[in-house]
């Protein structure tokens, strides 16, 4: 496959990854045909005829990018946070996921102040070292918390 195609189609591959984790893990998942309001699937969950929706934004770092960059999500817009809005974050190199409520998300990652961005966030998941990619201590809270978004 040439270069462009994969790195092109990294992003839908990791969709489907994440959401196939949520059907394995008993979801029932709507995907969405397009993704302009941040929203790539919903979940739809019933306890005993109590039905409740989320909302999901999913991102992914692929294994091709700077170590130094791969659990590093940037320039992201967070719209309208709220109660029932989820992000999903993997990073390939780390092999983590992250799944995070919006209105933490928030409040964890930083808003660039000045530049192009301005206004957008940006989180970092892992560190760097001489040994590798590691999954940030900070944020294990919410790696693989896929129990973040069961219905109680």
């Amino acid at each position: 496959m040439p270069a462009f195609r994969s790195s092109a189609s990294f992003g839908k591959r990791q969709e489907y990854m994440a959401v196939a984790e949520l059907l394995r893990r008993g979801h029932d998942v709507y995907m969405t045909l397009v993704d302009d309001q941040q929203i790539d699937c919903i979940l739809r969950q019933d306890n005993h005829g109590r039905l409740r929706y989320m909302d999901i934004q999913i991102k992914a770092r692929s294994a091709d990018c700077d170590p130094k960059n791969a659990g590093r999500f940037a320039a992201m817009d967070i719209p309208n946070p709220r109660k029932n809005f989820y992000y999903i974050f993997y990073s390939e190199q780390a092999k983590k996921y992250w799944v995070i409520p919006s209105l933490k998300l928030m409040k964890m990652a930083r808003q660039n102040r000045a530049g192009l961005n301005k206004g957008k966030y940006t989180i970092d998941f892992c560190n760097t070292d001489s040994r590798g990619v590691h999954p940030n201590q900070k944020f294990r809270k919410y790696e693989d918390a896929f129990d973040l978004l069961d219905f109680e």
